[in-house]
């Protein structure tokens, strides 16, 4: 049994979600680190993100609201926030009485850093053996490249992902809305949660690597493939051809996706190209993908009598599809409400916003509802208070 004291639970983090009472200490910045630790937090662990005196550096990036960074909410939602200057003596032996009640610790130092700072992997694991230590870097903690600052779209370059992105034959494009980001903390919320259910066997904690390229690799598993004999340079491109994809309307425009026989039919019954459907040249993903030029402008030609909303109206359940919206639409939309998957946050400096408050759905064990992203500091005196406390509990039952 862990004899650890605890530290008192924080108002806003009610003992709900399938992770409450795992506290997670978060020493990254950007969004993959920070991100996975707010995944963590929404299925109810106990998040304190610790920064250095200057603040995660996402804080500085371009926004519209006047007191705080959009992406910085976006991605630290639902954590007590405090700082920390790792170079002052007492600052950092402050963080290793945190390390020694936590149950996960989360950085984004390149590789040789942490050693330098005296937190790395080895040292933790003396002053508590049940720490789940995850360490999200650009490349890996191995190889030529480990040291290396890595970024999403530097990441997306290097792994071939902009070279497919765009139209074919193109320029490589960037895919915005930082993608590899976003999955790597994804694979960090997967990956310490199955950490944490294998030290409920063993009672150890471990090291746990996720890195920017081992995610751009990742998020292509389909195009990853070489097989003993087949060249190198063969087709990767997943895209099935003109039909699938996204076509102007009389206003609008809007996705569709046709690959199997049933969608393909109602497709062309839909848009009055029944022709199509039953000419044999075109009755496999394969032969339509060869014949886009002669399908898509016919294609085109019938959409062009209903805008983007109508079509997909009328194409309903039948066709998979959908029309091309903003990410404002999404505030409102029904199916958003339905799911709440948005939900309104009260900030200190911001006042009141809506964002997205739960990434996922537990039916026995809700995770907690979203609080704010703190503001740089907000919380240092109140955990420094609960360190103290804890520590006098802890001497308590030495005597």
């Amino acid at each position: 049994m862990d004899s650890r004291p605890s530290l008192p639970t924080d108002s806003r983090r009610p003992g709900r979600g399938p992770l409450a009472g795992v506290r997670v200490l978060d020493l990254s910045a950007y969004i993959a680190g920070p991100y996975g630790c707010a995944l963590l937090a929404d299925q109810g662990a106990d998040v304190i993100k610790i920064e250095p005196p200057d603040g995660d550096n996402l804080r500085q990036y371009p926004s519209t609201l006047a007191s705080e960074s959009r992406a910085f909410l976006g991605v630290n939602r639902s954590k007590r926030g405090i700082v920390l200057d790792l170079k002052r003596a007492q600052d950092h032996a402050a963080l290793l009485r945190l390390v020694r009640e936590a149950d996960v610790l989360v950085h984004n130092f390149r590789p040789s850093v942490p050693k330098r700072l005296g937190i790395d992997f080895e040292r933790l694991q003396l002053i508590n053996p049940r720490l789940i230590y995850c360490a999200v870097s650009g490349y890996g903690e191995d190889g030529p490249m480990k040291d290396k600052a890595g970024y999403d779209q530097v990441l997306q370059t290097l792994t071939g992902m902009c070279a497919l992105q765009g139209k074919r034959g193109g320029p490589p494009e960037i895919i915005y809305g930082s993608v590899v980001d976003y999955y790597a903390a994804a694979l960090l919320s997967g990956g310490v949660a199955s950490a944490l259910y294998e030290r409920e066997r063993s009672g150890l904690g471990q090291f746990v690597g996720v890195s920017l390229l081992r995610s751009a690799l990742t998020m292509q598993s389909a195009r990853m493939i070489w097989a003993d004999g087949e060249g190198l340079d063969i087709g990767r491109d997943m895209r099935s051809g003109g039909v699938t994809g996204i076509h102007p309307t009389r206003e609008g425009h809007i996705y569709i996706s046709a690959n199997t026989p049933r969608f393909w039919q109602a497709l062309c019954e839909k848009t009055g190209l029944r022709e199509l459907a039953a000419d044999p040249r075109y009755d496999s993903v394969r032969k339509r993908a060869q014949a886009a030029a002669q399908i898509v402008p016919q294609l085109h030609a019938a959409l062009a009598a209903r805008s983007a909303l109508e079509w997909e109206a009328l194409f309903g359940d039948e066709v998979p599809c959908a029309a091309a919206r903003r990410i404002e639409d999404m505030f409102d939309h029904p199916q958003v409400l339905a799911e709440g998957i948005v939900a309104p946050i009260e900030h200190p400096g911001v006042g009141r916003y809506r964002a997205v408050a739960q990434s996922i759905k537990f039916g026995r064990t809700p995770g907690p509802a979203a609080f704010a992203a703190p503001q740089l500091g907000q919380d240092t005196e109140a955990v420094k208070r609960e360190l103290d406390e804890s520590g006098t509990v802890a001497a308590r039952k030495r005597d």
